[in-house]
């Protein structure tokens, strides 16, 4: 995916607007205003970078006039700590009060394109891909998305409005694994793929059989998942399959192995750990 930039302004505007309040009142009490600085971002441990474009659009918010950040890195690459990878001249003011929020960013982004390329680097050489899913920190969705992209991974569905995912609470409440199908089938355009969470060979079944082009296995066993695998795929040999629930970076290549050709992780945006990035001022 590609970041919007109209939506990406407006959110740092307002992340900004949380941080900074009525003014940053430290540095107004302690930089003498025209002091001109210099603002070093150092890595302090091996990462995969993301963010650059968005730490830049922070200074810019803040100064129009800002100028660009300098660096001969850019989003993906992998960075080795101890490394400045990148440097923000300005107003030391305008460094000081966009510190936080660029560092924030940059940090869990990063955080998230490291744990991503680590998932992807595990399951090199088998058929599947790492996907992300919808549990996001609110408000940083696209964001986090991006992240994903930037570590190797791709992305799984961006909103409610993005796909068909019949989970077991709509089965439930549907009647029914068939009746949820078809009653989806009936309602959504033709562009849309209908995708089915499973947990046995009864209900994958009657779902590839009322028409459903995708299936989630969730919270199964890889030894389970791969039975599953194979009776979808007699089928169906076009089914796109998922698997999902307890993958870790110890077991996702044997999750990988059973033939799927998704395997969703949530843990790359709701539990990563974000990075350690600093932020070191000179003036000038």
């Amino acid at each position: 995916m590609r970041l919007d930039s109209g939506n990406l302004l407006t959110q740092i505007a307002e992340f900004l607007a949380e941080d900074i309040g009525r003014g940053d009142i430290t540095t107004q009490a302690c930089v003498a205003p025209g002091t001109k600085g210099t603002g070093f971002f150092l890595a302090k441990e091996n990462i995969v970078l993301c963010g650059l474009q968005i730490a830049e659009a922070v200074f810019s918010s803040l100064d129009p006039e800002s100028p660009p950040l300098e660096t001969s890195f850019q989003d993906g690459d992998e960075v080795s700590s101890g490394l400045a990878f990148a440097m923000q001249r300005g107003y030391a003011d305008v460094l000081l009060a966009g510190e936080r929020t660029a560092l924030n960013l940059l940090q869990r982004l990063s955080g998230i394109a490291t744990m991503t390329r680590q998932y992807v680097k595990a399951i090199e050489g088998t058929h599947a891909n790492i996907v992300d899913t919808r549990k996001t920190t609110p408000g940083l969705r696209m964001l986090e998305k991006y992240a994903v992209m930037i570590g190797g991974g791709k992305n799984h569905r961006l909103g409610l409005d993005d796909g068909v995912l019949i989970k077991d609470n709509h089965i439930s409440i549907a009647g029914g694994v068939r009746r949820a199908v078809e009653a989806a089938k009936s309602s959504v355009g033709h562009l849309h793929k209908i995708e089915v969470e499973v947990s046995n060979w009864a209900q994958l079944r009657e779902a590839i059989e009322a028409g459903a082009e995708a299936i989630l296995i969730d919270n199964q066993t890889p030894d389970e998942v791969r039975k599953l695998v194979d009776m979808a795929k007699s089928l169906n040999p076009s089914v796109i399959i998922e698997a999902s629930g307890g993958i870790t970076l110890e077991n996702v290549r044997s999750y990988a192995e059973t033939g799927v050709d998704l395997i969703s992780v949530g843990k790359l945006t709701h539990s990563v750990k974000s990075v350690d990035i600093s932020f070191k001022i000179q003036t000038s």
